[in-house]
C-alpha cells in the first residue's frame, strides 16, 4: 500500500512516468492505480483525443507501440491505457525497444493481472529504469483484517472485530469483492459509524446467528444444541453454505487447536500470531483447547478428512448434506 501511495503521491507533485508498468496477483490495486492516472493525468477537455483503452486480447506489441509513438493533440500527453496485458504475456517481451526509448509526451499504462514478469530479463530491469513497475501482491488472510481498517479509516468510518472478521471469512483476500461491499455500507450508513456485525447482516446478507463463526463457536464451547441448530440450517442452504466450505473451516479450525496444543510460549500475541487469527478470537481457542484434549483434537482431524473425501462425494453414495453435517458434529462431540 505504500508503494500505491508514493506513485500516486508522485503523479500529484508532476513527477509522471513514461511507463507503469501494474502487474501481480492481486488485481484491486492494478485497478486503482490504472484509474486514478486514467483520471488525474489529463484534463477533462483533453481526454477526447489523448485517451485510449486497449486490450490484450485485440492488439499485437505493434500495435501498442505505435500507439504509443503517436503525439498528443492540443495538450502535453496521451495515455494509453492496455487492460488485460497478461494475454500478451507470450510476447510482451518485445515491448523492450520502446521501452528503452519510450516517448516522453505519452503514459503508457499496462494493467498485467494475476501474472508478474520475470525480475532476471532485460525487459523488466529497463522497465524499472525508464518508469514504474509495480507488483500487486495477494495478501494473506491475516493481513485482510488490518487493510479492511485502514480503508474504512480513510473513509472515517470505523469496524467492530466481528464484523471484520466476517467479511475476511465470507469473502476472503479478494480485495476488490470486499471493497464493493465495504462501499455498500458507505452509501447506507453516515461517516463516523462503527460497522458491527448487524449491518453486515442487514445489508450485506450474511447471517450473524448462522454462520461459520457461530458453528465453530459452538463447537468450541462443545454447546451441542446450538451446532445442530447451525448445521441445519447451513443443510437448508446448500448453496449459501456449501458442504466442502464448512467442512474445510472446521478442519482448520481443528488444526489450529493442534496448533495450539503444540505451542511452547502460550502468551496470547503469540498464540494469535502462530496461529493466524483476530486477537478478538483467542478466547474462543482457550476454551476450545481446554475442551478438546491433544488426543482428542488429533482422532477428530481424522474423522474431519474422511467426511471431507465423502463430501465430495467418494465412497458414500452421494449422502444428502444434512447427512454429513450430523456425521461431522457426532463425531466431534463424542
Amino acid at each position: 500500500m505504500d508503494e500505491v501511495i508514493k506513485i500516486v503521491n508522485d503523479i500529484k507533485a508532476g513527477n509522471i512516468k513514461p511507463i507503469y508498468f501494474l502487474m501481480g496477483e492481486e488485481p484491486y490495486y492494478i485497478d486503482k492505480l490504472s484509474e486514478y492516472i486514467e483520471q488525474n493525468v489529463l484534463a477533462e477537455e483533453e481526454k477526447g483525443f489523448n485517451h485510449t483503452v486497449l486490450y490484450g486480447r485485440d492488439v499485437s506489441v505493434d500495435d501498442i507501440v505505435s500507439t504509443a509513438k503517436r503525439y498528443p493533440m492540443m495538450a502535453e500527453r496521451q495515455v494509453v491505457i492496455v487492460k488485460e496485458a497478461q494475454d500478451l504475456s507470450r510476447t510482451i517481451d518485445k515491448i523492450e525497444s520502446y521501452v528503452e526509448n519510450p516517448m516522453q509526451t505519452t503514459v503508457l499504462v499496462f494493467c498485467y493481472k494475476y501474472k508478474t514478469l520475470d525480475k532476471r530479463k532485460k525487459v523488466t530491469k529497463l522497465l524499472g529504469q525508464k518508469g514504474v513497475v509495480y507488483e500487486s501482491k495477494k495478501l494473506y488472510e491475516n493481513q485482510v483484517g488490518d487493510w479492511i481498517k485502514r480503508v474504512l479509516a480513510g473513509k472515517k468510518y470505523t469496524i467492530d472485530p466481528k464484523a471484520n472478521a466476517m467479511l475476511v471469512e465470507f469473502l476472503g483476500t479478494d480485495l476488490s469483492k470486499i471493497n464493493n461491499e465495504l462501499e455498500k455500507l458507505q452509501i447506507i450508513l453516515p461517516q463516523g459509524t462503527m460497522i458491527t456485525a448487524e449491518h453486515i447482516e442487514e445489508n450485506i446478507g450474511f447471517s450473524k446467528d448462522y454462520n461459520v463463526f457461530e458453528l465453530r463457536k459452538a463447537i468450541g464451547e462443545r454447546n451441542q444444541l446450538k451446532a445442530y441448530k447451525i448445521a441445519e440450517n447451513f443443510a437448508h442452504n446448500p448453496k449459501e453454505y456449501p458442504l466442502v466450505m464448512t467442512t474445510g473451516l472446521v478442519f482448520g479450525f481443528f488444526v489450529q487447536l493442534l496448533k495450539y496444543h503444540g505451542l511452547k510460549d502460550k502468551n496470547p500475541k503469540n498464540v494469535a500470531s502462530a496461529l493466524g487469527v483476530n486477537p478478538y478470537f483467542l478466547k474462543e481457542y482457550d476454551l476450545a483447547v481446554k475442551n478438546y484434549p491433544m488426543r482428542k483434537v488429533s482422532q477428530i482431524v481424522g474423522a474431519l478428512r474422511d467426511i471431507d473425501v465423502k463430501s465430495k462425494g467418494v465412497g458414500a453414495n452421494a449422502l444428502p448434506q444434512s447427512d454429513l453435517l450430523k456425521e461431522m458434529l457426532y463425531k466431534i462431540f463424542n
